[in-house]
């Protein structure tokens, strides 16, 4: 007799083996524990006769295995014990440790804190509810004997550190449902947590694994090697490229590109060919428009050309405001050509050229993928990179590769996304431009999307997020609440206090945030303010 299939039982299926996959390392301990008890009730059984049980039917086995089932059930969920503080099962975290699975935010390159703790591990992914329900929620209503989010977020978004003019957003990120909000709508300078618009821009163009190249290509018949600029703002002249030595590195992912590499190769080529002189040009006509940010000559930020090495810093920093070199490209190529001559190959003073159609590439290195770039950025609030991923974005999307290409590429991605782009005003990638406008809603939104299980490319958008008291742009706050557990994007200007990202709260589910404020006098206050509302809703478990 065949028994007839149980649907519900069918869909369950996935849920099912979640579930024992979580518990596994814990049943397995829970059944090495039992083990002397079990043989000896075998021993006692063996010496008693059995009592043969009457024919049972069909379905009164299906329901018989049913009601088994269910009560396994109950068994497994009762032996995963109960949520922790982060809302993970403790035989989750033990699965992951059996499996060890690292995670976290430390890129290994720039931006942790000397001496400071090791990251904590990334979140876990994000599942949408079960209802998929988008709709706001009333943010006055909670549960019994629970906390308002307006009742502990009005009062610390109101403190005078923050200025006149603030705006807040918090959504639920797996149900997408608004959860609080305080002229989420209004429109305000975001400072760097333009960052994400961003971010969320170049991975939606380009893709998580593109890669950004810089080629030698030999003019043929002429003698001419051109050094061509492909916007890589990671290529690197220093001895160690951030990963093992080698052309192997940029290829694998493991460092950012090296200009030693690219002359040693280049000089090899140049060599099997027998020459050993050349003209030395550099070629960075891939992007065009004003190189000089409209804010002026600024420590915080280089020229943008397609071509540069180690973001012009003069002083061996990786990240940071830092003294730069008038023209990036010229340095990279003077670089280059100390290399060369390093080689073996004599070159003339570089000077700017353009490499033709007929230019033979000889060499070339890349950039590590964009996921990597996305984070280094996000994390070190790297204005450089911002401004490179904005041109680059850009040219995919057929726009010049200037500063105003760059604004109306990413204002166009997101809008194809279907983001609230009410209000929403850009004029750079990096938020150094004080025209630029974000809303709450706009910033809590891209979030939201990084986090959908259906866009798994946009996900560094949330790897990269600094960790709060351990990387980045956090590695110095946070450093006695909320370490750990708040992800956040870290935004200032003179009078620009801005917090994006996210927070697993009290009750284990995950929120994104949003707040912004204008008008603020004390920066170091205005960032301890928003610090202790990050804080707040990290521990408020509101309904």
């Amino acid at each position: 007799m065949v028994v007839p299939e149980l649907r519900p039982w069918r869909a369950a299926r996935p849920q099912v083996e979640r579930i024992a996959n979580a518990v596994r390392p814990r049943l397995a301990r829970a059944g090495a524990a039992a083990r002397p008890q079990v043989a000896r009730l075998t021993r006692a059984l063996r010496s008693r006769p059995l009592a043969l049980p009457r024919p049972v039917k069909t379905w009164q086995y299906t329901a018989g295995a049913a009601t088994a089932g269910l009560v396994l059930a109950a068994g497994v969920v009762t032996a995963a014990g109960p949520w922790d503080a982060n809302g993970q099962r403790t035989a989750e975290r033990d699965r992951a440790a059996a499996l060890e699975r690292t995670g976290g935010a430390d890129h290994g390159r720039s931006g942790t804190a000397v001496g400071a703790p090791r990251p904590a591990p990334s979140a876990e992914p994000v599942l949408m509810g079960l209802d998929g329900s988008t709709s706001a929620v009333d943010t006055k209503k909670a549960p019994p004997g629970g906390k308002v989010f307006s009742d502990v977020l009005k009062p610390l978004l109101d403190a005078s550190a923050l200025g006149g003019t603030h705006a807040a957003a918090v959504v639920d990120v797996a149900t997408g449902r608004r959860l609080y909000a305080a002229d989420a709508d209004k429109a305000l300078t975001p400072a760097s947590t333009t960052k994400i618009a961003t971010a969320v821009a170049a991975l939606s163009a380009l893709g998580p694994d593109h890669r950004l190249t810089t080629r030698a290509a030999l003019e043929p018949g002429t003698g001419e090697l051109i050094l061509v600029g492909g916007g890589d703002p990671t290529l690197t002249a220093r001895t160690q490229a951030g990963g093992t030595s080698g052309s192997s590195e940029a290829e694998s992912g493991e460092g950012w590109a090296s200009l030693r590499t690219l002359a040693a190769d280049t000089a090899k080529a140049l060599a099997k060919r027998g020459i050993h002189k050349v003209t030395l040009s550099y070629d960075t006509t891939l992007y065009s428009g004003p190189a000089v940010h409209p804010i002026g000559v600024n420590d915080n930020l280089a020229p943008v050309s397609a071509l540069s090495a180690d973001e012009g810093r003069t002083n061996g920093s990786t990240s940071g405001p830092a003294p730069r070199v008038s023209d990036p490209a010229k340095d990279a190529a003077s670089k280059f050509a100390a290399f060369l001559k390093n080689a073996g190959i004599t070159t003339t003073p570089p000077g700017p050229s353009k490499a033709s159609t007929l230019a033979q590439t000889l060499a070339t290195v890349s950039s590590p993928p964009l996921a990597d770039v996305v984070e280094r950025m996000l994390t070190n609030s790297d204005n450089d990179i911002a401004e490179a991923l904005a041109r680059q974005t850009a040219l995919t999307s057929g726009q010049p590769g200037s500063f105003d290409g760059g604004a109306r590429a990413i204002s166009a991605r997101l809008t194809k996304l279907g983001l609230p782009m009410s209000g929403a005003s850009f004029h750079d990638g990096s938020g150094l431009d004080r025209d630029d406008r974000l809303t709450a809603d706009l910033l809590t939104a891209l979030l939201v999307t990084a986090g959908d299980p259906g866009r798994p490319g946009l996900r560094p958008v949330l790897t990269g997020l600094p960790v709060a008291g351990f990387t980045g742009t956090l590695a110095d706050r946070y450093t006695d609440s909320a370490a750990g557990v708040v992800r956040a994007k870290t935004g200032t200007l003179t009078g620009v206090n801005t917090l994006a990202g996210t927070v697993v709260d009290a009750d284990g589910r995950l929120l994104a945030f949003a707040f912004m404020a204008s008008g603020t006098t004390d920066p170091v206050q205005a960032e301890s303010a928003l610090d202790k509302t990050a804080t707040a809703l990290a521990g408020c478990g509101c309904g």
